[in-house]
């Protein structure tokens, strides 16, 4: 954000609350960019022991990733994660457990991570959100080093599965 949203004049560096901020000078009109975090609901989906990895639009073909969506205004984040499972995959998900919440610097992002379950394989996937998706075995699917792979980590860590996060877009990780 270079300009202020209420006055329209250019912004510049102001150390606030510990931090560099961009600001308003003009006294008149004070606007501080706190950049708050987006928060973004995220989903470890397992059913038989396996679990769904999307791909979404955009992406390159070797990155997939958790199922992942923007909490909503008047929405907590138990209810979005099951929104998007049922939007981006067709599936009805029920949440089994909270799993933890990642800063997501990279896109001002906070993410909050649930495990859900769904009652089936077969999934339908949206077509404008995801390109494809696929399920790994719960014992060879890698969490990688970035955004929700850090929740897929702590998730099969509390089933007594350690993984190293690996690079984004290996054989059996995602983004």
């Amino acid at each position: 954000m270079n300009f202020c949203p209420n006055c329209g004049k250019r912004l510049g560096a102001l150390f606030l609350s510990g931090k560099e901020r961009m600001a308003c000078h003009d006294i008149q009109c004070g606007f501080v960019n706190w950049t708050n975090p987006i928060p973004v609901a995220a989903a470890v989906v397992e059913c038989s022991g396996s679990v769904l990895l999307v791909q979404n639009v955009g992406w390159p073909s070797t990155w997939y990733g958790l199922v992942t969506g923007f909490v909503e205004s008047g929405e907590m984040p138990e209810e979005a994660v099951v929104r998007e499972v049922k939007e981006e995959i067709g599936l009805d998900a029920e949440v089994q457990s909270f799993i933890g919440m990642y800063e997501f610097h990279r896109k001002n992002e906070l993410i909050i991570a649930y495990h859900v379950t769904v009652p089936t394989l077969e999934y339908n996937l949206d077509k404008n959100e995801i390109v494809d998706a696929k399920w790994i075995e719960m014992d060879r699917v890698e969490p990688w080093n970035a955004g929700t792979g850090l929740a897929l980590r702590d998730w099969l860590k509390n089933r007594g599965l350690s993984r190293n996060l690996v690079e984004i877009g290996t054989a059996n990780s995602g983004v």
